[in-house]
């Protein structure tokens, strides 16, 4: 738990300094729609981990179980929130809008499913986050020519160190293994914050 703790306190104190020099740095860089695509994903990077370590830390109690609820959906948020600066670069706006929209439906159905129905579909939730991060495949085309290659690098090492992290997810028996999947998960924020970062700042320096 201490381990847990370590692991998330870290991740929140990257997301606080990358994010906030991000903002600063991407406002006078960038355009309206992309500084607020900016902002909706440095704030869910904030709400997943600081929900996460709220929800990990509290002691088993009916409270835990509602943490529980939204622990699990900041989940989807956060899937969609990352995508939406990379989306915007998309030269074709009506391909564009249409990728967040999907994006962002996927997020709220799974949202939903997580708050009104918890504990329930817990296997199936897992394919769903692996199927919603990975969607973005089917865009592989327009992205790649929208983005700079040092970007699409690292969004797709930020999704194998989110997919490999799923693995100690489910290895309940392992020892840390909460610590260890959450590293995996901070990892995999981290490669995509850098992403969103060289997208809309470095890259256009």
């Amino acid at each position: 738990r201490i381990a847990d703790a370590v692991v998330h306190i870290v991740g929140l104190a990257f997301a606080v300094s990358a994010g906030t020099a991000l903002l600063v740095m991407s406002f006078i860089r960038t355009g309206p729609g992309e500084f607020a695509a900016a902002v909706c994903y440095v704030i869910a990077l904030l709400a997943v981990l600081s929900i996460s370590l709220i929800y990990n830390q509290w002691p088993v109690s009916p409270v835990k179980w509602v943490l529980r609820r939204f622990d699990h959906s900041a989940i989807y948020l956060l899937i969609a929130a990352t995508y939406t600066p990379f989306l915007v670069q998309i030269p074709d706006p009506a391909l564009a809008g249409f990728a967040l929209a999907f994006v962002w439906s996927a997020a709220l159905t799974g949202m939903a499913l997580k708050i009104l129905l918890p504990g329930r579909y817990d296997r199936l939730a897992v394919l769903f986050y692996l199927a919603t991060g990975w969607s973005g495949v089917a865009l592989a085309g327009p992205l790649s020519t929208a983005l700079p290659p040092a970007t699409l690098t690292l969004i797709a090492a930020g999704g194998v160190a989110y997919t490999i992290g799923v693995v100690f997810y489910v290895w309940r028996s392992l020892r840390f293994q909460t610590a260890v999947w959450h590293a995996f998960v901070v990892s995999g924020a981290a490669l995509h914050c850098v992403a969103v970062f060289d997208c809309l700042v470095i890259s256009r320096m």
